[in-house]
């Protein structure tokens, strides 16, 4: 899944209006502070002037021209926040407001995608997903403990304490999560409520069915090789990586390659992932390479989900009415 050219055009003229607002405002209060301050107005005149007269001396060879020019400018700067302070305005009120300061709200920081370009490319996905839909339906709002009993429950109520606490530290602590257990018993629904915990506190977080990360990743997804540069760099970086239904995907040992490299790269760069797998550890183990085991097992905190499947326990209560 990718966003189209209209999408991008639709996020950039929306960025080149933030600038443009930007702008404007900040035209507005100049032309505010030179109609009450005259004096503030007469020393940003002077600083071109001065500019062009110490240019000139540089060109003629005075050699100290250059730091003329700087103790100067810095003196005016000085006078202007005094002259902002004394009219009871702040020393930035002059500064251009933007809606993200990082990036000026270009979208990119050095060539790279900003952070706020990355979120907004992630939300269009959202919203053109099913992921969004049953973000609404799966969060922590509608939970509930009534489909579970003895041992089943205990461990589904140390699990959500679990994924609570996942969210509570997420800014501090570098922690990975793994799901394993019953088919329907709720590995997806509680990847879902902390997904949306955390897209809601503002995190980058991708979300992928294992079979579309293959996909994905070995370059079968039909995408450019600028656009699966571009997405292997949000893999590697995004806050949070949700893998679903691992094991569901095909696999091979350029699949368990690709895999490895993945869960690795994420590892090294201290950003967490969330898998979930209808898969026994023992299978995990027959399944993929004793590398993906052990770097599962040995890095991320195992939860074992057990008890009915919710989902055909709920079709079967659907047809009973």
């Amino acid at each position: 899944m990718s966003l189209t050219n209209q999408q991008y055009d639709s996020i950039f003229r929306e960025f080149e209006k933030k600038q443009n607002r930007s702008q404007r405002q900040r035209l507005e209060r100049t032309n505010e502070i030179y109609e009450k301050i005259p004096e503030y107005e007469e020393i940003d005149r002077s600083v071109s002037s001065v500019s062009v007269a110490q240019a000139k001396k540089l060109l003629d060879g005075d050699d100290k021209a250059l730091l003329d020019l700087k103790h100067t400018l810095t003196e005016l700067t000085e006078k202007k926040r005094t002259l902002l302070r004394t009219a009871g305005y702040p020393e930035d009120y002059l500064e251009p407001q933007y809606d993200c300061p990082h990036c000026r709200d270009t979208g990119y920081i050095g060539g790279q995608k900003c952070r706020c370009l990355k979120q907004k490319i992630v939300s269009l996905l959202y919203e053109q997903s099913n992921i969004k839909d049953s973000l609404t339906k799966e969060n922590f709002s509608v939970l509930s403990y009534e489909y579970y009993e003895g041992a089943d429950l205990e461990r589904f109520r140390q699990t959500v304490a679990a994924c609570r606490d996942f969210i509570h530290r997420f800014s501090s602590t570098y922690r990975n999560l793994f799901f394993y257990g019953s088919v329907g018993a709720g590995k997806s629904f509680l990847s879902n409520c902390i997904a949306k915990e955390l897209i809601e506190e503002g995190h980058l977080v991708l979300y992928f069915s294992a079979s579309g990360l293959i996909d994905t990743l070995s370059g079968n997804s039909g995408k450019s090789r600028e656009d699966l540069y571009g997405i292997s760099q949000d893999l590697y970086n995004c806050d949070l990586l949700v893998i679903d239904d691992l094991g569901t995907e095909y696999t091979n040992a350029y699949v368990v390659s690709h895999l490895f490299s993945c869960l690795n790269e994420r590892h090294l760069r201290r950003k967490a992932t969330l898998i979930s797998t209808n898969l026994s550890l023992e299978d995990l183990r027959n399944k993929y390479s004793e590398r993906i085991f052990s770097r599962i097992t040995s890095n991320y905190d195992m939860y074992k989900i057990t008890g009915p499947d919710i989902r055909m326990y709920r079709k079967t209560m659907m047809n009973r009415k």
